[in-house]
């Protein structure tokens, strides 16, 4: 039998609706250590000099939550097509910069650290849609507006630390 239907045969029923749960816990935690990192920061965040483009504050927090919703989707569907491969370890290495980018912006105020953060989430995002591209289409579109959200968010990353060093 071939390794891919071995590993499919695998991952049905039960496991499959638990490894979703864990993909979601994954994604959660990394949500949970940027929320962490953005209490109590609302004020000294709107005191910033930002760029005219900048949004409002109140829209991270919807797009964020959408967001996270489909990198778990993604990262469990290819997880379901190729395991624990490096696909979905290139998926945790970028949940894992994700995690740490907003205690670096938010609560440490080192905007030049963390745009040079961001930088290497965004290529390590660019790293996950490439080889998920090769394993899961879905998975690869659902990859898509959340790269482009940390394109925007880098800009505006960048902005803010040049507006205010």
């Amino acid at each position: 039998m071939e390794m891919s239907q071995t590993f499919a045969r695998r991952t049905t029923g039960a496991r499959q609706w638990l490894a979703l749960l864990g993909f979601g816990a994954a994604s959660f935690a990394a949500a949970a250590i940027g929320g962490l990192g953005v209490q109590g920061t609302s004020a000294e965040y709107q005191s910033l000099e930002q760029p005219a483009w900048a949004p409002p504050s109140w829209l991270f927090g919807p797009v964020w939550t959408v967001l996270y919703v489909l990198i778990a989707i993604a990262g469990w569907l290819v997880w379901r097509r190729a395991g624990f491969g490096p696909a979905v370890w290139a998926w945790v290495v970028q949940l894992v910069l994700n995690a740490i980018w907003t205690p670096l912006f938010f609560g440490a105020g080192a905007y030049g650290l963390a745009f040079a953060e961001i930088v290497l989430m965004w290529l390590a995002i660019g790293v996950t849609v490439a080889l998920f591209r090769r394993i899961s289409r879905p998975a690869t579109l659902l990859m898509l507006p959340y790269w482009a959200w940390v394109t925007f968010a880098s800009a505006l990353n960048f902005a803010v630390w040049r507006l205010n060093s």
